[in-house]
C-alpha cells in the first residue's frame, strides 16, 4: 500500500512538472519570444527562405521600432500570414522612392544590405503618427509598403533578432 501511494505521488509530481513546463513554454512563446520561419526570399541577402528567426515580442512594449529594425507583422491585407520586412520609415517621416533610391525627409538613405537599386517610384508620402514604412531587402521580389501602404504599430508582432536555424547560419541580425 505504501508503495502504491508513493507511485501515485510520483505520477502526480510528473504531471504537475510537465503541466508547469507546458504553461511556461506557452507563455514565453505567446508574450516574450517566438520562432518564425522565413517563407519567401524578399529579405535576401539578410535572410534566406526557410531560415528560422527568433522574434522578440517584448522589445516594442518598451519602445517603438526604429529605422533598420527587421519586424514581423500582419499586413494590412486579408492575409493571415506574417510578413517579415525592414523598417524604412518611422512616424513623421516623408518617404520617397525615385532614381533607384529611397529618400527619407529628402535625404537619400544608406542601405548597405542591398545588392540592387530600389525599383519604381513612390511618394513623397508623409507617415502618420502610428505608421511605419516597411520594405524587403530584395526589392525586386518584395510585397511591401510600396504595394499595401504603411503599416500600423499594432500590426507589428515583434522584432527579429537572430537566425537560429540552420545552425551553419546562426547569427544575430
Amino acid at each position: 500500500m505504501l508503495n502504491n501511494q508513493s507511485h501515485k505521488k510520483e505520477v502526480i509530481q510528473w504531471i504537475l512538472t510537465i503541466s508547469i513546463a507546458l504553461i511556461l513554454s506557452f507563455a514565453i512563446r505567446q508574450y516574450a519570444f517566438q520562432p518564425c520561419r522565413v517563407q519567401m526570399g524578399s529579405m535576401l541577402p539578410t535572410l534566406r527562405e526557410n531560415d528560422l528567426v527568433l522574434v522578440n515580442k517584448i522589445d516594442y512594449r518598451l519602445h517603438t521600432p526604429i529605422r533598420g529594425d527587421i519586424v514581423i507583422f500582419h499586413p494590412p491585407t486579408l492575409s493571415k500570414d506574417f510578413y517579415i520586412k525592414r523598417v524604412i520609415g518611422v512616424p513623421g517621416d516623408m518617404v520617397e522612392i525615385k532614381d533607384g533610391f529611397v529618400f527619407i525627409n529628402t535625404e537619400k538613405i544608406n542601405e548597405p544590405y542591398l545588392q540592387i537599386e530600389t525599383p519604381g517610384i513612390y511618394g513623397p508620402k508623409k507617415l502618420g503618427r502610428d505608421e511605419y514604412f516597411v520594405m524587403g531587402d530584395h526589392r525586386n521580389n518584395s510585397l511591401d509598403s510600396r504595394e499595401f501602404g504603411p503599416i500600423k504599430l499594432g500590426s507589428i508582432t515583434g522584432k527579429a533578432f537572430a537566425v537560429i536555424w540552420p545552425f551553419a547560419d546562426l547569427k544575430r541580425i
